[in-house]
């Protein structure tokens, strides 16, 4: 019988079925209520309806009102048009979970004259009582849902405390049947994880283990769900896949519960779920340490977690980042002692290889003048001597140590591709086995099986010569000693040796100082440094800047000074000759020649020599001296040596110049006269000599 409530009105709009689920699962699974709910098409066609519009897009959504439900949407719409005569549903909870959805098209409903139907009664919102049931069906339909949710709450939080709530198990580990971990049996992917941490422990960048597993072709395995259940893949990993594996807890033996949390957002004045919020670790719900065996410690984990956060970047955090290759050896741990903000790092020059360091903080955030700005050049020079004088105590264990490591990691990655072999051997044994036991005359099944045998036995192939070169790559002998205490010793040598990976010494570097406070004293064109040691000592340093046009090139002032003496008495190749015999270099570390020599000249504005200005001083040669006495330069050095002729040289290894009226003295014409009569051993007394008639006082 139909009900007197429905009208000739009603009937000319059109019945609108609302079918919806509320999970994916039940979309699957819940067979039953999807009939049910779209049978309610035959009852409206009963009742009188001809224009039958079915609803179903929310199939799969919540009705909490957290997530949008187009369908509902739609249906709202359509009731504001006076478009719908009556809204049926299998029972108030499939309109909606909360009383802002509900009481909202219950209102419409009133004002549109449109029927709410579902499988208890009729019910239509402009009569009191039926708006008084409907709003009583809504209130419990949210207060249901809610006592469903806390109740599976509790228990998922009960089971948490105990350590037994498993959603998924990650790789590495398998769940027993009294639901406990333990490690895979699987010794390949034990390797693989503990790899995982000692490449991160080693490159210190979650990036640089990621390019070596990929660089060098090492597998990762991974954890797929299907419809047989749970499988392992092994693939080359991606950045996800090692970053998971270094931020779980539970590869340090630890349990946890609610590392994450979802958050609820007001958006377009709708419920929004945010989910997967991180937490701290003091926030965690459960946290039970030593809860299983775990692949390494829980001090190891914190210390991974610690450097991860140090790499961390542009998260408003005052970290270092992560040790990059770019030539700035102090990127990261420089901090101004005006602001206290962390220095930014610029490269200049045609390759960009130039490094500037400066505090502009302040000009980025209000528009202010930079803090401070200089060259990176004699700071990370002055720097790297202070960690040298540290480091050399401990270099050759430090060598040793790291020698016996990279050993240990070529040594894991041969076991690593010898257990890959051992799993590809395996599996070609088992596909011959397949093959074995089909019937050979059926081709299309034993043609099949014979490619995967084929299939099977060029990856072992393949993997026979990895192993080959891996062992080959591997050597026999423990580190040398001896080579290596050479190579300490000169340590220095080898950190400035342009093989060396600047990665490498950025990460020496930060593991021996926390940071650096700068200043720039402009006036004393001095850069003051206070080091703060890893250890909690500190220190000062202070460091001669360069005033604005000088640069690191250019040639020293006591070479300057040195060449305006010499070009008295000397021409410029032979300037350039005394300066190398000397020891002396150009500005960039070249040897001196004649032309660099007149380029230097020409800077300083320093005169050519000229030997008819000499002559008009008065100054003469040693060979000029010689030339006007008659005698050898021998006999003239010799006079010199003896003291009997002064003379006077700008730097050792210079010719010597004389003083052309030095010639006229009595000694000198005495010393040359018996030179000239062929005496070869000249009477020239000497105060340092002892005579046999001679005592001592």
């Amino acid at each position: 019988m139909i009900s007197p409530k429905i009208t000739a009105r009603h009937l000319q709009r059109a019945a609108y079925i609302y079918v919806r689920q509320s999970t994916l699962t039940q979309v699957h699974e819940h067979l039953e209520s999807q009939r049910r709910q779209y049978a309610l098409t035959e009852q409206a066609r009963a009742w009188g309806w001809h224009r039958i519009e079915v609803v179903d897009e929310d199939l799969g959504r919540s009705g909490s009102g957290r997530v949008a439900r187009p369908g509902f949407e739609r249906l709202v719409a359509a009731v504001c048009h006076e478009e719908v005569g009556g809204v049926f549903a299998l029972e108030a909870s499939r309109l909606a979970r909360n009383n802002r959805d509900w009481h909202h098209l219950v209102d419409l409903c009133g004002l549109t004259a449109t029927l709410l139907i579902d499988g208890e009664g009729i019910y239509d919102p402009r009569d009191f009582n039926d708006r008084l049931l409907l709003g009583l069906k809504g209130t419990m339909s949210e207060w249901e849902l809610g006592v469903m949710r806390q109740r599976s709450l509790d228990a998922l939080r009960l089971k948490a405390a105990r350590g037994e709530l498993y959603t998924t198990v990650p790789i590495g580990f398998l769940r027993t049947r009294d639901n406990r971990l333990e490690l895979d049996p699987d010794q390949r992917i034990q390797q693989a994880i503990r790899l995982v941490f000692q490449q991160f422990t080693a490159t210190g960048s979650v990036r640089q283990a990621l390019l070596w597993f990929r660089s060098e072709g090492v597998e990762l395995p991974a954890v797929e769900y299907g419809p047989f259940g749970r499988a392992v893949v092994w693939k080359l990993p991606i950045y996800n896949t090692v970053h998971k594996i270094l931020t779980n807890p539970i590869y340090a033996g630890a349990y946890v519960f609610g590392r994450t949390v979802t958050r609820t957002r007001i958006t377009d004045g709708r419920a929004r779920k945010i989910a997967r919020v991180r937490r701290e670790q003091r926030e965690w719900s459960v946290f039970l340490r030593d809860h299983h065996a775990g692949y390494i410690s829980w001090a190891e984990y914190e210390t991974a977690q610690a450097q991860l956060r140090e790499n961390a970047q542009m998260q408003g955090r005052m970290s270092r980042g992560a040790a990059r290759k770019g030539e700035a050896l102090l990127a990261g741990l420089l901090r101004c002692r005006r602001c206290g903000r962390r220095l930014h790092v610029t490269y200049t020059g045609s390759e960009k290889r130039v490094r500037r360091y400066a505090c502009r903080g302040a000009m980025i955030n209000h528009g202010t003048d930079k803090c401070l700005s200089f060259g990176g050049l004699a700071l990370e020079r002055a720097v790297e001597e202070a960690v040298l004088a540290v480091l050399a105590p401990g270099a050759i264990e430090a060598a040793l140590t790291a020698a016996h490591a990279a050993e240990a990691t070529r040594r894991t990655q041969h076991e690593h591709a010898e257990l890959k072999l051992q799993q590809l051997r395996y599996e070609a044994e088992r596909a011959r086995r397949q093959y074995d036991a089909v019937d050979p005359g059926h081709r299309l099944v034993a043609a099949e099986l014979e490619r995967r045998w084929n299939a099977a036995l060029d990856a072992v192939a393949a993997q026979e010569r990895v192993v080959t070169e891996l062992a080959g790559a591997v050597p026999a002998t423990a580190p040398d000693r001896g080579a290596l205490l050479a190579l300490a010793e000169d340590l220095p040598s080898v950190w400035h040796d342009a093989r060396t990976d600047v990665r490498l010494k950025k990460r020496i570097v930060r593991a021996l100082i926390a940071e650096l406070l700068v200043d720039v004293d402009e006036q004393a064109a001095r850069i003051d440094v206070v080091i703060h040691w890893a250890g909690g000592q500190h220190s000062a340093l202070s460091v001669r800047k360069l005033r604005t046009g000088q640069h690191r090139y250019r040639t020293s002032r006591d070479v300057v000074d040195l060449v305006r003496d010499l070009v008295q008495v000397l021409p410029d190749g032979q300037i350039a000759a005394v300066l190398n015999r000397l020891g002396f270099r150009t500005g960039r570390g070249n040897t001196w020649t004649a032309s660099r020599v007149v380029t230097l000249r020409h800077y300083h504005d320093i005169p050519v020599y000229d030997a008819t200005r000499t002559e008009r001083a008065g100054w003469l040669t040693l060979e000029a001296a010689a030339t006007q006495l008659e005698v050898s330069p021998t006999v003239v050095r010799k006079l010199i040596t003896r003291g009997v002729l002064p003379a006077r040289q700008v730097v050792e290894t210079a010719p010597w110049v004389i003083q052309a009226e030095d010639l006229t003295r009595e000694a000198v014409q005495r010393y040359v006269a018996d030179v000239h009569r062929g005496r070869t051993a000249p009477r020239i007394p000497d105060p340092s000599q002892l005579t046999l008639t001679d005592s001592p006082t």
